[in-house]
């Protein structure tokens, strides 16, 4: 990994700059995953379907549709469990946890989301995880995006940090039920990913 440096965000939010570079592997492993449990586009409780294309790896895959959010130990799509989550990727996270300030993060599932162009992340906290004591670390792959801050409230004039190929951000404690986003992302073309974006997040589901 390239030498990191740490910047502040917020309080308890942390973004790595460069930590996961570079990430020509990590795309590879993203492609055997999805080659398993192929990317999809989830509906909503509320009937949408999100913009952003996503799968799993690891024991446990957050899925969405009308009965709402949650983790489940099989691929709706495939009926098979969630391909296995690379070492590489659970020594990144484990390793972003640490450097963030919360040592001892072991994630049990990794989130897989895919951006083409237009493609965004409204305003949501992560909140289906059973015990909130661990951290989320959240991964950037390829193209820039512009990664949303608002903090305990969604209402109001969010924190914007550019999160480029190999970054990572990291928040937990007290930023642990922070609401976030990431804008609609901007046609462009890079090495790694092409067209695309990819972004892994980190968490300890059960």
């Amino acid at each position: 990994m390239a030498e990191t440096t740490a910047i502040p965000i917020a309080p308890e939010v942390t973004l790595l700059r460069g930590h996961a570079a570079p990430t020509g592997p990590l795309v590879a492993a993203i492609g055997r995953i999805a080659a398993q449990a192929p990317f999809r586009q989830l509906s909503t409780p509320g009937g949408g379907t999100m913009s952003v294309a996503m799968t799993n790896c690891g024991p446990w895959g957050w899925h969405s549709d009308r009965r709402g959010y949650r983790y489940v130990e099989l691929d709706p799509l495939t009926g098979a469990r969630w391909p296995p989550m690379p070492a590489p990727f659970a020594r990144l996270a484990r390793e972003a946890a640490a450097l963030g300030g919360f040592p001892g993060f072991e994630p049990d599932a990794c989130l897989v989301n895919r951006y083409v162009p237009g493609a965004q992340m409204g305003a949501h906290r992560d909140w289906d995880e059973l015990d909130k004591r661990f951290p989320i670390v959240s991964v950037s792959i390829g193209l820039p995006a512009a990664f949303l801050w608002y903090g305990a409230t969604r209402r109001g004039r969010p924190l914007v940090t550019l999160v480029e190929d190999g970054d990572v951000v990291v928040w937990g404690g007290g930023a642990r039920a922070g609401f976030h986003g990431v804008r609609k992302l901007q046609a462009g073309e890079h090495p790694a990913t092409g067209a695309l974006r990819y972004n892994l997040t980190f968490r300890r589901a059960k």
